[in-house]
Formats: structure tokens, C-alpha cells, sequence
């Protein structure tokens, strides 16, 4: 190349170092872009984006035309340097030797290492411009891309390796719930939290959430009808469970609406209420929520009890407390149930054992251990593995609290300390 000046000779040596740091960022940038990001700008017509889609659907023609740029890029710019440090300096091994570590040194930072942290730095602005460019090369060198690529899937298959697929992969349940939760600086936080209820509700069941048997308001068919109109007329729900003798036999559960009218009418009896009665609805305690839910929905359903593997009563789950795992508390069965949980200036509260351990996570923002014992009561029993007496200490998963009540070999108040 003597016919050609130094300077024309080193230009050329620029042009092509840019061209291969193009190529470098292309390829970064590319593969780097988030594609549910890409997706949605497609989805709302971006044309760059629905490009940049089409390319990554054809992974192994898209990687095709970039390398093959790259690498004959970087060979014409390792050749051209031999042929400059000749000009320079003659066929000296020295010379050559030099001009190839000059050579390597550019190229790396320039075109390689540059290039390619810009890229991944700027994945999704710059896939979307890229696709403009790399869409036409794809179409000029298809022919030679289309024979590279036939060998590839050659040696691939010859290696029994699955070749490139042209689907995204879907994300599980647990990578959904990582991407919110490093999301939430972009999501008001009432949002985000219900985003990662929703994800956590498949692993929750109506165990977890039930209001347990000491707590359910019920009435007792065989108990005098004055204390059953008092006990309609104080009640905050509007359906009740109905037992007969034994708290734990259901036989059914009444609508309050239709019980109220018979009352102020003056028909209220024992016959009127027995007909009265709905057909009680039970749910094995390992039920998951989220299915509960739906079946919930889907049958038209709003209350459920909860039986062990023995059919005996632990509890009562409606579609309201499945919800409220979810958005939060937005109804209240008993005026002032949950205002009295919360911190005295001592840093202390008063909590009835038979509370459950989620609701006391929720409102005060402790960790207590949710895995065993689904109320205080249950998880003092359980890690004292025995009856305290009043005014025994304790500390679980670093929350001190203090035995205040006792009835029935069973806790009925604790004092907690704020962690």
C-alpha cells in the first residue's frame, strides 16, 4: 500500500476502529435491553422497538451480522496497523510484534470495552436506534449470514445443545416478585406492597388469615329468642354462623337482613329461624388462599368455615379477609377492633393471645414467625412448651413480651415491647 499516504492510512484505521465499536455497542445493547420493555413500546406502536423485537425473535441471525461485522472489522484494522508499522518502520519482528500489541491495546479499549459498557449502560434507548441500522445489514448479508449459521446449528446440534430460541423466557412467580421489589422506586408504595401481596397470596393459607374459634361471633339456636334479638341487634356482619349446643356443631349460617326484619316484624321464632338457615360451607384448613378466593368468586360465596383433618372447627375465613391480604384493611366487623394496636408512648401494647400472628405482623410491624402456630396464644404455648403463669417474660425472633392474663390453660392478654 505505498501508493497510499500515511495519513489516508491512519483514517482509514479510525473508521474502521469506530465502525467495530458500533458493532461491539450494537450487540451489548441488544442483548442487554429489557424485552417486557420492548414489548410494551411495541405494543404501543414504537416502530424502533417493534424492530429491535423482530431482530431479538431471530437471536441467531441478529448475532450473525453483528460478529460477522465485528470480526472482519477488527482483522482489516489488526491488518492495516502491520501494514503502518511497515511503513514506519520496515519488516522488523520487532515492529510487527509492537503493531500487534498496539493493535490489541486499541482495540480492547475503543472498540470492545468502550463500546460495550455504553451499551449495556444504555440498553433501552440505544436497542430501539440500533435496530434502525442493523435491520438493513441483516437484509444486505442475509445470504452469508444464512450459510455462517449453517454451521453453527451444525456444530450445535453436534454438541447436542439446544440451538438459539426465539421465544422469551417467562419469569416465575418468586423472579415477578424480585422485579417489583427492585421496581418500587418507580411505583407509589401502596401499589408496590399490593403487587407483592397478590405474589405472596398463593403461598398463604385460610389457616393463616381465618379468624380463629374463640373469636366467632355465633349464635346458639337453642338459646332463648330474647337473646337471640340481642344478638342480632348488636352485631356488626351480616352473616353468622349458627351451632346448636356445642359451639363447634354448625348446623348452618343465617343472613343478618332477612333475621333483623323478622325481628322488628314481630315473627322471629325458632321454627322461622331453623328455615332460615343456609347450608354451612367448609374449607380444609391447607386451603390456599388464592384458590379460595376463587372459588369464592366463582361460586358466589362469602364465608367459609375452616375444619382440621379431623372435621373439627378452627375457624371462620370470609372473602373479605382473603382481600384484605391483598389491599389492606378496609372494613372493621367490631367498631375499634385494630385502633387499640398500636405503640403507648412506652413502647408497649396490650394484644389478646387469641390474636392472630399476621394481624400482629401487619399492624405493628413485627416479625413474629408465621410458619407454625398461627396465634400469639399458639406460639407462646409452643415456645414454652408449657402453661406460664402471669408475669413470666419471654423473647421470640427479638420481640419481648411480657404474660399479662391467664384463662382457661389458656393466654388471654400479653404485653408487647416494641423491638
Amino acid at each position: 500500500m505505498a501508493e497510499y499516504p500515511l495519513s489516508a492510512l491512519s483514517i482509514a484505521l479510525v473508521v474502521l476502529l469506530i465502525l467495530s465499536g458500533f458493532f461491539s455497542m450494537a450487540e451489548t445493547s441488544m442483548m442487554a435491553a429489557n424485552r417486557y420493555r420492548l414489548r410494551h413500546l411495541a405494543s404501543q406502536g414504537h416502530r424502533g422497538a417493534r424492530l429491535a423485537m423482530e431482530l431479538l425473535a431471530s437471536t441467531d441471525k441478529m448475532l450473525g451480522v453483528i460478529l460477522l461485522g465485528n470480526n472482519l472489522l477488527n482483522a482489516a484494522a489488526a491488518t492495516l496497523v502491520s501494514v503502518i508499522a511497515i511503513e514506519l518502520f520496515g519488516e522488523e519482528e520487532w515492529a510487527l510484534a509492537a503493531g500487534t500489541l498496539f493493535v490489541t491495546f486499541v482495540i480492547l479499549v475503543f472498540s470492545e470495552i468502550t463500546p460495550k459498557v455504553i451499551g449495556a449502560a444504555n440498553a433501552d434507548r440505544l436497542a430501539v436506534i440500533l435496530a434502525f441500522l442493523i435491520w438493513p445489514l441483516l437484509r444486505i448479508t442475509y445470504p452469508l449470514v444464512w450459510f455462517v449459521n449453517l454451521f453453527v446449528g451444525g456444530l450445535l446440534r453436534l454438541l447436542r445443545l439446544k440451538p438459539i430460541g426465539n421465544e422469551t423466557a417467562g419469569l416465575t412467580t418468586e423472579e415477578l416478585r424480585s422485579v417489583v421489589l427492585e421496581s418500587s422506586h418507580f411505583l407509589p408504595g401502596a401499589h408496590s406492597e399490593i403487587l407483592i401481596n397478590l405474589l405472596d397470596l398463593e403461598h398463604i393459607t385460610v389457616e393463616d388469615i381465618m379468624t380463629p374459634r374463640g373469636e366467632i361471633e355465633s349464635i346458639n339456636i337453642a338459646a332463648p329468642l330474647d337473646e337471640i334479638a340481642d344478638k342480632l341487634a348488636t352485631s356488626f356482619h351480616t352473616r353468622l354462623p349458627v351451632f346448636e349446643g356445642d359451639p363447634g356443631n354448625i348446623i348452618g349460617v343465617i343472613h343478618m337482613r332477612r333475621m333483623v326484619g323478622m325481628a322488628l316484624g314481630g315473627t322471629l321464632n325458632h321454627e322461622a329461624l331453623r328455615q332460615d338457615i343456609a347450608e354451612p360451607y367448609f374449607i380444609p384448613a391447607e386451603t390456599p388462599a388464592y384458590d379460595q378466593l376463587r372459588f369464592f368468586r366463582e361460586n358466589r360465596q362469602r364465608l367459609g368455615l375452616v375444619v382440621d383433618e379431623y372435621g373439627e372447627l378452627l375457624g371462620l375465613v370470609t372473602i373479605e379477609d382473603i382481600v384484605e391480604e391483598v389491599v389492606g384493611k378496609f372494613t372493621t366487623s367490631m367498631p375499634g377492633s385494630e385502633t387499640a394496636y398500636c405503640w403507648d408512648n412506652a413502647g408497649a401494647v396490650l394484644v389478646d393471645g387469641s390474636s392472630s400472628l399476621r394481624k400482629i405482623n401487619r399492624l405493628l410491624g413485627t416479625a413474629l414467625p408465621v410458619d407454625g402456630p398461627k396465634t400469639l396464644n399458639g406460639l407462646i404455648l409452643e415456645h414454652l412448651r408449657d402453661i406460664p403463669e402471669i408475669g413470666v417474660g419471654l423473647r421470640i425472633n427479638g420481640v419481648a413480651m411480657e404474660i399479662i392474663q391467664t384463662e382457661n390453660r389458656r393466654i388471654k392478654m400479653v404485653k408487647i415491647y416494641r423491638p
